[in-house]
């Protein structure tokens, strides 16, 4: 056919293909069964020439196409020959040339077009045959690696074809998507088809040597197996005739590292027998790696491993007041359980000698056994953790420390079985392997923070750990065998003990560690802290100072802590800002003061409530602890006219609020005793407000501080401004004994506030106090109300205290020096 020459007169049957091409040039075996199709191939038949033009679809799900959903370029085609079977027809066809469809005639019952052909644009040159003769020595590489081609067109391609028909050849080859043969079809440029079927065929070569490479592993990989398999099987008959069965190198290897790691008996036969096992499977065996993993875990643990603890009191006394200033309470009672175990040590040692002397069997060795469980409880930064690396210090001993906080599966602290994949010894097994010795310090920092959930309740698995009676044989899920912690000595961290399990706080011993006073802060900061932090920035004290006032100022206006976690922080971001100054050249040394503070550290953060400066009517000073420290508030009550109403503000809590009800039933039912009208309560509105508003208060502490201020507002009568109090008040009058004496007697004394009202039931708690706090207070301890107006109000009420009430006064030996804060 001659370019663009369109055949006259003649419209050739259209026939659809779902997801092939048929390229000029070649022949191919089509099966159709669609009625349109088998119209169209039985109308081609029959007519001279025998002419169709196939024409692949855009979507190969379409059963019925129209034009739109076919491509316009196709190849027209010849029947070569027919064979019908049940209701499909096989067809032998070969391209003659590559068309274009102009226009569909019909479309029933068969699709009927006129087209043009397309010819190809072909140069012959020396580029075009070198492009050639690569594609086909890559063809034969591919066939080499296995590609799938039949033998008749590998011949036929190899015969020498000229550029053309040897592009269309090797389209037809390809293995590749119908949407790249389709492509490939209209690319007229011979050359440009020859580049692009390179390009297609050296990625499949690719593809193919890598699957080569993966077929050729796993051969050898079988190839192995089998031999091991064999070679094994081999091994055990002649090990069976020699009477050395499973005397293998690995299970001598494996059976001398568990005899050298000096299990106990029952653990060792367990270990022994799991080598045993072991020496039995191939080690492609998914179990194998699972069984050498527990027989590991089981010789790499210190059975009998231990430190030699040296329970030397005075230097146990020694590291302590090393490591921490203050704290002397805490220190005293973990000297006195140190001092018990030397006792135990002393005694076993005595019992140890008398058996060796008498020439009798030995006794079972008997430890100096941890005598209980110690539980550090306290604010976040007084330092729990640090003491208890403190006391492994003094020990001798090695310290794991493991987080608690957020732990919710049972597994965690047992461990997992080893029916699961993954499966691992728990924590506590996990720190004596990590510690490398059986009587560690082990701390379980935040005890309190541990949560139960569907998973299991990790505490009561703690339970066995913690308990003396029973942790001599811990057993762990995935160990399977016995563990003794006894000789491990536990100590516990928490922030407070209503979160845990009373089963589980009956196995501790409770320490509580109080928040630092602000003098302890400030030896704190001047002898620890600082030095850490020259230290960590490479500072001396020749380039920075800090003068005991700036600490001081830090420690009030911007920190707020029981601890000195944040004071810390306040120093190091001035020992940084400084080092930049120096190391730019602006100074040679810095001294920081209360002047250039606020340049280091921005304005204060808190500012510290002082007493009042004059006495005021329905106004008293209260006092308050936290976990953070004490402090000073105000209580402030207003009178108004009204119906009975009591107003309380301040986000006052559940107990302060029936603080309140308390103190106006307590005024109530004393109306004459104060002057007051039988129905005074009715014709006014009392209205209770503690400044501060956006801070939630609760406690019963303020109530006598509350029935002063509601009494001073009733009887016109000031309340002392310098006059601080403390003390639960009930129905009766009576004053209740209260907690946080010593934060709160602080805070009093920072303020400025002169004396001290507080339960007399409290004045055993003056003993934690120190004694220059004690030298500048006047204490007042009281019973009733009526003793604490007598004290408080700045003129006597005339009310008659209940008999044998007296109230008890401690006067300052030295005159009182109390001073304002600046």
């Amino acid at each position: 056919m001659n370019e663009n020459a369109i055949i006259k007169d003649k419209a050739f049957p259209i026939v659809p293909i779902r997801d092939g091409v048929v390229f000029p040039n070649t022949e191919i075996v089509l099966t159709f069964g669609r009625p349109k199709s088998l119209s169209a191939i039985e109308s081609a038949n029959l007519a001279t020439d025998r002419l169709i033009v196939l024409v692949m679809q855009k979507n190969p799900h379409v059963h019925e196409p129209q034009p739109l959903d076919l491509y316009r370029i196709g190849t027209l085609a010849r029947i070569e020959r027919l064979l019908k079977t049940d209701g499909e027809i096989n067809a032998l066809v070969k391209g003659i040339a590559r068309v274009e469809i102009l226009n569909y005639e019909s479309a029933d019952p068969y699709f009927l077009g006129k087209t043009v052909e397309i010819p190809d644009i072909f140069t012959p040159g020396d580029e075009i045959t070198a492009l050639a003769n690569h594609i086909t020595t890559e063809l034969k590489k591919a066939v080499n690696l296995g590609k799938s081609i039949d033998f008749l067109s590998f011949m036929n391609i190899m015969s020498g074809l000229n550029p053309v028909d040897l592009s269309y050849h090797l389209a037809a080859v390809l293995d590749i998507k119908p949407q790249e043969k389709q492509l490939l079809l209209e690319i007229r440029n011979v050359k440009d088809r020859l580049t692009k079927i390179s390009e297609f065929l050296t990625h499949e070569v690719k593809i193919l040597e890598i699957e080569k490479k993966i077929a050729s592993k796993t051969q050898e990989k079988f190839d192995k197996s089998v031999r091991e398999t064999v070679l094994r099987e081999r091994l055990k008959t002649i090990e069976k005739e020699l009477g050395e069965e499973g005397e293998s190198k690995e299970y001598r290897e494996l059976a001398d590292k568990v005899k050298k790691a000096m299990m106990p008996k029952e653990v060792e036969e367990k270990a022994i027998k799991e080598v045993k096992k072991l020496t039995q499977m191939s080690s492609f065996n998914p179990e194998a790696s699972y069984i050498r993993n527990y027989i590991e875990w089981l010789i790499d643990l210190p059975w009998a491993i231990e430190t030699t603890s040296k329970l030397d009191i005075h230097e146990a006394e020694k590291i302590l007041n090393e490591d921490h200033y203050g704290l002397k309470k805490i220190k005293e009672r973990i000297l006195e359980y140190l001092a018990v175990l030397r006792l135990k040590q002393l005694r076993a040692e005595k019992e140890e000698q008398k058996v060796t002397d008498s020439k009798e069997e030995k006794a079972p060795n008997k430890k100096a056994t941890i005598p209980t469980i110690l539980c550090f409880v306290g604010p976040p930064g007084v330092g729990k953790t640090s003491i208890g690396k403190s006391i492994a210090r003094s020990l001798g001993r090695k310290f794991v420390k493991m987080s608690l906080g957020g732990i919710r599966d049972e597994a965690e602290i047992r461990g997992h079985r080893r029916t699961y994949v993954g499966a691992l010894p728990g924590r506590i097994i996990q720190g004596i392997k990590q510690a490398g010795s059986k009587n560690p310090v082990f701390m379980l920092d935040e005890i309190d923070k541990v949560g139960t959930d569907f998973r299991g309740d990790p505490s009561a698995a703690l339970l066995e750990a913690l308990d003396p009676e029973q942790n001599h044989s811990f057993s762990d899920h995935y160990l399977e065998v016995p563990f003794d912690l006894s000789e491990v000595m536990f100590i516990t961290t928490c922030n407070v003990l209503d979160t845990i399990p009373p089963a589980l706080k009956d196995r501790l011993e409770i320490i509580h560690f109080p928040g630092y006073t602000e003098d302890e802060k400030f030896h704190i900061a001047r002898d620890f802290l600082i030095l850490k932090q020259l230290e960590a920035h490479s500072l001396s004290t020749d380039q920075i100072a800090l003068t005991t006032n700036a600490i001081h100022t830090i420690i009030k206006k911007y920190t707020r802590e029981a601890g000195v976690r944040n004071l810390e922080r306040q120093i190091a971001t001035i020992f940084r800002k400084a080092a930049k100054e120096i190391v730019d050249g602006k100074k040679e040394k810095i001294t920081i003061t209360n002047a250039n503070l606020q340049k280091f550290l921005g304005p204060t953060k808190f500012t510290a409530y002082l007493a009042e400066k004059k006495d005021e009517v329905g106004m008293s000073t209260g006092l308050f602890w936290t976990e953070v420290g004490g402090g000073i508030l105000f209580i402030e009550v207003a009178l108004m006219p009204g119906k009975g109403t009591l107003l309380l503000t301040g986000q006052l809590g559940e107990v302060m609020q029936e603080s309140c009800k308390a103190a106006i039933s307590y005024i109530r039912g004393r109306f004459k005793q104060f002057g007051l009208g039988e129905k005074f309560f009715h014709k006014l509105d009392i209205h209770v407000h503690i400044p501060e508003g956006a801070v939630p208060k609760d406690g019963p502490s303020a109530g006598i501080a509350i029935t002063t201020a509601i009494a001073s507002a009733l009887t016109k009568i000031a309340v002392k401004k310098d006059v601080a109090m403390t003390g639960e008040v009930t129905l009766r009058g009576r004053v209740l004994e209260i907690g946080g004496v010593k934060e709160k007697v602080i805070a009093a004394h920072q303020a400025g506030i002169k004396t001290v009202i507080m339960p007399k039931d409290n004045k055993k708690d003056l003993e934690d106090i120190p004694q220059n706090v004690l030298k500048d207070l006047k204490f007042v301890f009281v019973k009733h109300m009526d003793e604490v107006l007598k004290v408080a109000l700045v003129h006597p009420i005339d009310i008659t205290p209940p008999q044998n009430s007296k109230p008890e006064v401690t006067v300052a030996r030295e005159p009182l020096t109390a001073t304002l804060p600046s």
